[in-house]
């Protein structure tokens, strides 16, 4: 498959490649994009130092509870959310653009995203990619996240799902397929969530955390 993608986009599709990064790469693209791994994929490396447990991607026990806070593209939550228990938020971020403002909008908004989410024992992120060229330009790359993690119960879960390439659905395996020649270092970062041809997900373990604990 030809993959028609700039470096700045694949700079951004490797920030993104685990949708809660603290930060993305710059939108005019490095020569060689350095990877910055998620909360979720940091709390999968200890646990698996740990020997914890990996399984399917399944819904936390607390999704039934929760409230859920949309923002739009760009768009800062507030700091009072980093209070709330259980966290959950929806973001879109389809208007990741590299002429038109929406990739630096969204390089500004991850992270306060991100430092709300890390006060919380109880949290779940849904978002929604899309990486183009121009608004309304078919898409580099696009796909649907989500991510959890409940302290107390020492569990988290992340899924990729909805992979799309130039508009063509595809797997999370075939999209490292397609990097790999020309983008090796977004492919390394996707390849950790499979290599399968449909969605992918797992759920892990996490260390123990006393005040998550403690608080229940």
């Amino acid at each position: 498959m030809r993959l028609r993608v700039s470096a700045a986009g694949c700079a951004l599709v490797l920030g993104a490649s685990a949708a809660l990064l603290a930060s993305s790469t710059a939108v005019a693209a490095p020569s060689k994009p350095v990877v910055r791994e998620s909360p979720v994929r940091q709390a999968t490396r200890s646990a698996g130092a740990a020997a914890a447990s990996v399984g399917p991607f399944v819904e936390p026990g607390f999704a039934a509870g929760c409230t859920w806070h949309e923002f739009g593209e760009g768009e800062q939550p507030p700091w009072w959310l980093m209070f709330a228990d259980p966290l959950c938020v929806e973001y879109s971020k389809r208007d990741i653009t590299v002429d038109d403002g929406g990739a630096l909008r969204f390089l500004v908004a991850e992270p306060s995203r991100f430092a709300i989410a890390m006060v919380t024992c109880h949290y779940y992120q849904k978002d929604h990619w899309s990486v183009q060229s121009t608004h309304g330009a078919t898409p580099w790359v696009a796909w649907d996240g989500q991510y959890w993690w409940d302290k107390a119960a020492r569990r988290a879960g992340a899924r990729l799902t909805n992979f799309r390439i130039d508009g063509h659905t595809v797997g999370i395996g075939d999209a490292v397929t397609a990097l790999a020649p020309v983008f090796p270092d977004v492919a390394r970062a996707l390849s950790d969530y499979g290599q399968a041809a449909g969605e992918t997900g797992l759920t892990v373990s996490l260390p123990y955390d006393l005040s998550c604990a403690l608080a229940g």
